[in-house]
């Protein structure tokens, strides 16, 4: 089945494992494969056309801690483009991810302590390459691997990166992260509403291809992708593929 938001599987790494967080909880973790590169290869396999790796290690840590050799490893075997986030803070680590062979990096922390940084790694790289990931606990924007609150409303926020040269807003609702309760459609709705030229990835939630067609709806208003994470590994879209054509790897 082609769906004209595309799927696209989320690899969360911690202690070199591809995992899923309850709710951004630390301390309710579910590791689903203790290779992620052969998972990366598997969805890759399956047709998808982009990956989103988020390094949950560098997150928290602030990027003392990283899986950088790990997801080096996944650009190299995969043929498709990834995005990461996580633990990136200045230019200097831009750069460095960029070295590793990812496509776009996903700034978050960084994008609320330092602006500046998001359009400078806009102006320089271009907007198809930096997005803003945009962690919400009901109406703020949470921090520091979703550890902290940052007291920034979301929809100011997101106004502001767009004003930075933003295109591409990742949006994650963190109370339907890892709970396949399905997607916060009045969120995305209402920022949808207020954005006007950055596009949406929306994350959370996701159990069913119901939900993949109740964000379709949501087109429209700028939702283009959306990140699916425990619905893939536990099989909920085992019937069908979310993919048109399947990838001889």
């Amino acid at each position: 089945m082609k769906f004209s938001v595309e799927p696209i599987p989320a690899i969360d790494l911690l202690d070199s494992r591809c995992v899923r967080l309850m709710q951004g909880d630390y301390d309710q973790v579910t590791t689903y494969h203790r290779d992620p590169v052969a998972m990366a290869r598997h969805w890759w396999s399956q047709g998808a056309s982009l990956l989103h790796v988020v390094d949950l290690d560098a997150a928290k840590s602030g990027g003392t801690s990283n899986n950088w050799a790990l997801i080096a490893a996944i650009t190299q075997t995969v043929g498709i483009p990834v995005q990461t986030g996580g633990g990136i803070r200045t230019m200097e680590d831009v750069e460095r991810v960029f070295k590793l062979g990812i496509h776009r990096v996903v700034l978050g922390t960084a994008a609320v302590q330092s602006p500046k940084l998001v359009s400078d790694a806009v102006g320089h790289f271009g907007t198809e390459r930096v997005a803003v990931g945009i962690d919400a606990r009901q109406d703020e924007v949470c921090i520091q691997g979703w550890t902290a609150s940052s007291g920034l409303d979301i929809l100011t926020f997101a106004k502001d990166m767009e004003t930075c040269g933003v295109r591409r807003i990742i949006y994650t609702d963190i109370g339907r992260d890892g709970t396949m309760q399905g997607p916060n459609l009045n969120a995305y709705r209402t920022l949808g509403t207020a954005l006007k030229q950055a596009r949406i990835t929306a994350s959370g939630g996701v159990a069913s291809f119901e939900d993949l067609l109740a964000l379709q709806d949501l087109a429209p208003l700028g939702v283009d992708s959306v990140i699916i994470g425990r619905a893939l590994y536990e099989g909920k879209f085992e019937d069908q593929t979310l993919w048109d054509t399947p990838t001889q790897v």
